[in-house]
């Protein structure tokens, strides 16, 4: 993909107070809206001076709907809808706004037909492998620029310490805070190789908790000292190195703030993160809509105005643009308004003020970048050497549970070995105890167990106690918590079902390659414990 777009520049006559308020406001927009509503975001880009906006794919799959109750239709053309709008809205700004976006695996996170690369808790598997998160990076910062996004809202620096975590979870780099500092600084990097703004999130740290913010306020009952011991460890150490912003997830911390949450309190923002943390680039929020504060805030434009009192400078995914701005203006210092614009328009400087365009970027493609990931990320969870090697030199049993994805690693099995594939049903009505069993969980998170049906998970629980069995697992390492693995169950896990990582697993299967990743996370099941 080419840079292709046209060169913004910021005018050099003074903002009025009002046009500055409409510059940190961030709302959400849709590939897939109808042209009535992207005829409506223009007119409040145009109206309101709205300074920058954040993409997703539809209003279906965005926070408010994370219930899932409508339905998300694919695009395979949104990547050539994207560059359209980013074009309209462009065309609708007297002062060139920034383009957002969460591409924290790439612009497949929201985009059909794009490069995807490996969720971070892949990546945080490698044993360092600090070169191959930054290509990551490099490659997703530009293929954003590429596309005429500015500022990707990644990485998760969240350290995940609580395995029941319903949303971070496999978009952390992991419970290590020394190795999510430094893959998440690799990253960045590769990012800012290319000219791409980053975002680290969500301060102070939504890593250790069990309720999903798009959904409910999450409670994290811990000092302050305890949050500087692992929390704030990765945010305190990338500040102080340079990041350009920090995005406030909508946390509940009564230690530090037991009348407000993360998101509208001063103490967390303004004391913490901006004086005592020494943070002095854009606070952004966690999306405005999520239930977590919204619920909170019925009255349109309060929730803007509260957050931004608090220390906010850019307000995320607000609904509420005309009403914030209002509150806003009635409520704040001109002082309290010129801090924030100075930090914003100090980015915006940065992106459109240089009118040289950043080189394409002769780096191997998605496809090899993720096949070497795949390689140095594979990792094994072996109990039972000697189980291993019996399952291998027998006539094993090829078992596939995998939702109807592509399943080439069984497919490769089959056609070397001579192992027709077969399902659970079938393998349990059989005398033969030694199975390859390959699982391609229906979803990467863990709610309604990671999407496995009732009957479906049984069957697992009783080949995993009947058989004698080698587990290859392409997802969410979390899910072998709900596989009532035994004590001498044997493991490989893959974290993606990419066809790179299926091919390396079975080279790995063939013994051609060792494993060499190393699990980046603490499993509850006991068979854990063993290793």
């Amino acid at each position: 993909m080419t840079d292709t777009h046209p060169i913004y520049t910021l005018p050099k006559k003074e903002l009025t107070l009002r046009q500055k308020v409409g510059q940190l406001f961030m709302p959400a927009v849709f590939i897939n809206d109808t042209e009535e509503e992207v005829q409506k975001m223009e007119s409040l880009i145009k109206e309101h001076h709205v300074g920058s906006i954040c993409f997703f794919h539809s209003r279906a799959s965005a926070a408010t709907n994370f219930e899932g109750k409508k339905k998300v239709v694919h695009n395979a053309k949104s990547y050539d809808r994207l560059k359209e709008l980013i074009a309209r809205y462009q065309k609708a700004a007297e002062v060139p706004i920034l383009v957002a976006i969460d591409a924290e695996w790439g612009l497949a996170m929201r985009i059909e037909n794009t490069p995807q690369f490996p969720y971070a808790i892949t990546l945080g598997a490698l044993n360092g492998g600090e070169n191959l998160i930054y290509q990551a990076g490099q490659h997703i910062g530009w293929d954003c620029k590429a596309a005429g996004i500015q500022w990707n809202l990644a990485p998760v620096v969240d350290i995940n310490n609580n395995p029941e975590n319903p949303v971070i979870g496999y978009r952390s780099f992991g419970e290590n805070k020394r190795k999510v500092l430094a893959k998440s600084e690799a990253f960045i990097q590769g990012m800012k190789s290319t000219g791409a703004l980053n975002s680290i999130k969500h301060f102070p740290g939504h890593g250790d908790t069990a309720t999903d913010s798009h959904l409910g306020l999450p409670v994290i009952d811990k000092s302050l000292s305890e949050l500087k011991e692992n929390e704030l460890f990765p945010f305190q150490e990338l500040i102080n190195k340079g990041v350009d912003s920090v995005m406030v997830g909508h946390l509940s911390l009564p230690q530090l703030d037991a009348e407000n949450p993360s998101t509208t309190s001063s103490k967390i923002i303004t004391d913490l993160l901006r004086k005592q943390m020494g943070f002095e680039g854009v606070i952004i929020s966690d999306a405005l809509n999520m239930h977590a504060v919204s619920k909170k805030y019925p009255q349109k434009g309060k929730l803007e105005q509260a957050a931004f009192e608090a220390g906010m400078d850019v307000l995320c995914f607000s609904g509420n643009v005309k009403e914030g701005i209002e509150e806003i203006l009635g409520n704040a210092s001109e002082e309290r308004i010129q801090e924030s614009f100075e930090r914003i328009w100090k980015i915006k400087y940065n992106v459109f003020a240089d009118n040289s365009r950043p080189e394409e970027f002769n780096t191997k493609s998605p496809s090899k970048l993720n096949r070497e990931i795949a390689e140095s990320s594979i990792t094994e969870l072996i109990s039972d050497v000697s189980a291993v090697d019996q399952i291998k030199s027998s006539r094993f049993l090829n078992v596939s549970v995998d939702f109807g994805k592509k399943n080439t690693f069984s497919e490769q099995i089959s056609s070397n070995f001579g192992s027709k594939t077969i399902d659970l049903n079938d393998v349990l009505s059989t005398d033969n105890k030694n199975i390859v069993l390959s699982i391609f969980p229906p979803a990467v998170k863990p709610k309604n167990f990671f999407g496995f049906g009732e009957i479906t998970l049984a069957n697992i629980h009783k080949c995993v106690a009947e058989k004698n069995s080698l587990i290859y697992l392409f997802g969410n390492p979390y899910v072998l918590d709900i596989l009532k693995l035994r004590p001498n169950s044997n493991v490989v896990v893959v974290y993606q079902d990419f066809a790179e990582f299926q091919d390396v697993a079975f080279d790995h299967f063939m013994g051609k390659i060792e494993a060499k990743g190393t699990l980046p996370i603490q499993l509850k099941t006991k068979f854990h414990e063993q290793l």
